[in-house]
């Protein structure tokens, strides 16, 4: 794959902890499964042996697709503009409609995650907040319709 992954350090940290964790862990685990699979005798008709060594080439796929993301990955400076909604930044905002307060981070692909408020860049009320700043309007069209958000504040 190609293509640089953007990531604040947080997020780095948590794919190389990830990482390490299906390296070692992981791989003796199931370097265990797949011997005791095996003391079961005859592997041809070994259910067993042969589950433990699906999930033995799963956990190496995910190791390299891992380490393939970890090699593209570019830590997001700490002097991206703060005065600009861009990648990194946390945003505070007023929707329009309902004067609810909503307040998101803008992360990559990789580290979002809704319900502790990260939404990624590329999804559409992500890419829709991309380039306002403080008390501009954005409506960002969605399927169920349209969202009018005020910027309120933006802090990284």
């Amino acid at each position: 794959m190609s293509g640089d992954i953007y990531l604040t350090q947080e997020g780095y940290e948590k794919l190389v902890n990830e990482l390490e964790q299906l390296k070692t862990v992981k791989r003796r685990a199931l370097a265990k499964a797949i011997g005791e699979a095996r003391a079961y005798g005859d592997i041809s008709e070994n259910a067993e042996y042969d589950a433990a060594k699906d999930a033995q080439a799963h956990n190496e796929k995910e190791i390299a697709e891992l380490e393939d993301k970890l090699a593209r990955v570019r830590i997001l400076d700490k002097n991206i503009p703060k005065d600009q909604v861009l990648i990194g930044a946390k945003v505070k905002l007023l929707d329009m409609d309902t004067e609810e307060e909503l307040e998101y981070t803008l992360v990559s692909e990789l580290e979002a995650d809704y319900s502790q408020g990260k939404i990624s860049v590329t999804s559409p009320v992500g890419a829709g907040l991309l380039g306002y700043k403080v008390d501009q309007v954005a409506e960002i069209k969605i399927p169920a319709g349209t969202l009018k958000y005020k910027i309120i504040q933006i802090s990284r």
